[in-house]
């Protein structure tokens, strides 16, 4: 789209299409949900353009991002997984990949899915704030903190505050586009 404002950290091609069609968004899909938590923990440390650009090797090794199959890795899967220049080679959050994926089972089977969990914590509906600058957003709030806390005592890892403040603004639990950004009304319109 020619002369689209856009959120100032969408920068690159990938950071564009990802900006204008996913982030935001309101995801209610348990496999995109537990994608999306996975993909914001491997970003812990790096940078988001990094996890895109690395996005789909990702889901291919790791299953289509599927819980079930994730979680029975094994640790000649997870040796194969380190030894891929193509995923992020980091011994904790590959080991965190398999955990979360164990907990996100546990939570699907409590919960009857981890949507009907996850949205929660902000009460069924998206929290539509109204961020004037880049600097406005915050990295964390008081959702993600108790967020962060609940899903740490479920056994789920890299979910620290601001990662999981970084979930939801990816799964649209929050609305973070800034007002001047022609998606703040729409996420995700085409």
């Amino acid at each position: 789209m020619a002369d689209v404002r856009r959120c100032p950290w969408a920068k690159g091609e990938l950071d564009q299409t990802y900006h204008d069609h996913e982030w935001g968004v309101p995801q209610h899909d348990d496999q995109k949900l537990f994608e999306l938590l996975i993909l914001e923990g491997m970003q812990a440390g790096l940078t988001w353009s990094l996890i895109l650009k690395r996005r789909e090797h990702m889901r291919e090794v790791f299953s289509g991002f599927d819980p079930v199959q994730v979680a029975q890795y094994d640790d000649a899967k997870k040796a194969a997984l380190l030894g891929d220049p193509g995923v992020i080679r980091n011994r904790a959050k590959i080991n965190a990949l398999v955990d979360n994926a164990r907990a996100f089972l546990e939570v699907q089977r409590e919960y009857g899915s981890f949507d009907a969990y996850i949205w929660e914590f902000v009460d069924g509906a998206p929290v539509q704030n109204a961020w004037q600058t880049i600097e406005d957003v915050p990295a964390f709030d008081e959702t993600a903190a108790q967020m962060s806390k609940a899903l740490k005592k479920r056994g789920f890892r890299f979910v620290g505050p601001t990662i999981c403040y970084a979930f939801m603004q990816a799964a649209g639990l929050v609305n973070d586009h800034l007002v001047s950004c022609d998606f703040y009304k729409t996420p995700g319109r085409t």
